[in-house]
């Protein structure tokens, strides 16, 4: 699934006959209504569906709502708990547990007006919400928690933990049934982004393979015909030097082949074997390609590191941006909270936030010659926020690990060719030695924004990974 802007929600408004049930109907409105703003759909039972119009009390109630749920599987990509009053956690619970979504959950209770406490106006949500929490606890189904443990429906509050349990259920549901290309072999110097497709495959991450020959030879029956308007995509994404016109119809022709091999596959990210065989036996690199496949949030990883495709994947599914695969790389003087980081040329545009420019690889350029590596990226980042991640198969435990933070990119210049992001990280030093001492790659993914809460309650809540959360 690739970025899903518009998502629906499976609603639950609770309620119990100890108390106003007309408190309901309001909220039920506001709710709807912020949903169908934000350009969100819904699923909520019918106001005649209940004796109590459309909320949910009993047994039967809950009984309901799961069927609705389940007829709508697949189109519901989370569910809110909303409890205008108390609520009574039986109709809740049975609806959640029979209905068997597996998705996340939002539990969300309405404040008290002090001035309006007597029978007919008290909500006591307060404490119902302790109770719908204590019976999901129970069942042993996550769920996420508002910022407060109560609020208004309209509140900014509410808003701000709508737009972050949104995120949270990109994620997550862009997770379950991904799809990773993997196009070529992985370069034989470059053991340190092996990865398990089966230990993947348990969060249900499919690795979708490919040989780099059958792009290439998809790329050579492609004629000059074909491949004009992706050129033009190309010069109006970063601008290319004359004397790289015909290289440029090369380049062109590769970027197209994946292209439809991503689209007849269905793919969400690719990891490509980029180093060196593309170079080698067809005459220009894909940096090019890539970076414009991560900038449409189809992210895409150097050198076959499907573990760090998956974590760019993440990235974007959490900020509706583009992320890019980057090395820790270099110290940055004798400031040790800075790193540089860096690339051949690999960087979406946006996440450069810069001009870019066309040119050759620099470090295979000079083994394999420069006429032969064109199509790399190569740009400055600006300053800015960014968050970074990394997931890697831990073969030796059988799972899932990662790493997590957030930092700023700055505008520190730093005179190496290709892409170049100077950034820095509170108590970086820490970092590293995490990093090293727990046999994490090389590779890290970035975003432009702060998005760390939401990767570790997606990640940790509802997909079970083992994180580090440095900070």
């Amino acid at each position: 699934m690739a970025y899903k802007k518009q998502l629906c929600f499976g609603i639950i408004i609770g309620t119990r006959n100890y108390f106003n049930s007309d408190l309901a109907i309001d909220v039920r409105a506001q709710l709807l209504k912020m949903l169908k703003d934000a350009g969100h759909d819904y699923v909520i039972l019918p106001e005649d569906a209940t004796p109590t119009q459309g909320s949910m009390e009993t047994r039967e109630d809950g009984m309901k709502c799961a069927k609705l749920f389940r007829e709508n599987r697949d189109k519901i990509d989370g569910i809110i708990i909303c409890l205008p009053n108390f609520g009574f956690e039986i109709g809740i619970i049975n609806a959640i547990d029979l209905a068997e979504l597996n998705v996340p959950i939002l539990v969300q209770a309405c404040d008290d007006s002090n001035d309006k406490v007597d029978l007919d106006h008290r909500r006591d949500a307060f404490c119902g919400k302790i109770s719908v929490c204590n019976n999901l606890y129970q069942y042993n189904i996550p769920f996420t928690l508002t910022s407060l443990h109560t609020c208004d429906i309209d509140s900014p509050e509410f808003k701000a933990d709508l737009e972050y349990f949104s995120s949270v259920c990109r994620v997550v549901r862009g997770l379950h049934k991904a799809r990773i290309g993997a196009i070529g072999a992985r370069p034989m110097g470059f053991q340190t982004v092996r990865a398990s497709e089966k230990i993947l495959q348990s969060s249900g991450i499919t690795v979708v393979p490919v040989d780099l020959s059958e792009i290439l030879f998809a790329a050579q029956k492609l004629s000059d015909q074909d491949v004009k308007a992706k050129i033009e995509e190309i010069r109006a994404y970063a601008h290319v030097p004359a004397c790289y016109e015909e290289k440029l119809k090369l380049q062109a022709k590769f970027g197209l082949a994946v292209d439809n091999w991503v689209a007849e596959n269905e793919v969400d990210a690719t990891a490509i074997q980029c180093w060196d065989s593309l170079e080698k036996n067809f005459g220009c690199a894909a940096c090019v390609s890539m970076s414009m496949m991560s900038e449409k949030l189809i992210p895409s990883a150097c050198e076959m590191d499907i573990a760090g495709a998956v974590s760019m994947y993440v990235l974007s599914l959490a900020s509706g941006q583009p992320a890019a695969l980057l090395d820790w790389n270099n110290n940055f003087a004798k400031e040790r909270n800075k790193c540089v980081c860096t690339h051949c040329g690999n960087y979406p545009k946006s996440f450069v936030n810069n001009n870019l420019e066309l040119g050759t690889l620099g470090v295979l350029g000079r083994q394999l010659g420069s006429v032969n590596t064109f199509g790399a990226v190569k740009g400055m980042v600006t300053e800015g926020d960014f968050s970074f991640f990394r997931i890697s198969t831990d073969d030796n435990y059988g799972c899932i690990k990662s790493y997590l933070g957030e930092g700023k990119l700055t505008n520190d210049h730093y005179g190496m060719d290709g892409c170049i992001a100077v950034t820095q990280v509170d108590n970086l030093q820490t970092l590293m030695r995490y990093i090293c001492k727990n046999g994490f790659e090389h590779h890290v993914a970035m975003c432009r924004k702060h998005v760390a809460d939401i990767i570790e309650e997606a990640t940790t809540n509802y997909l079970g990974w083992d994180l580090y959360r440095h900070r």
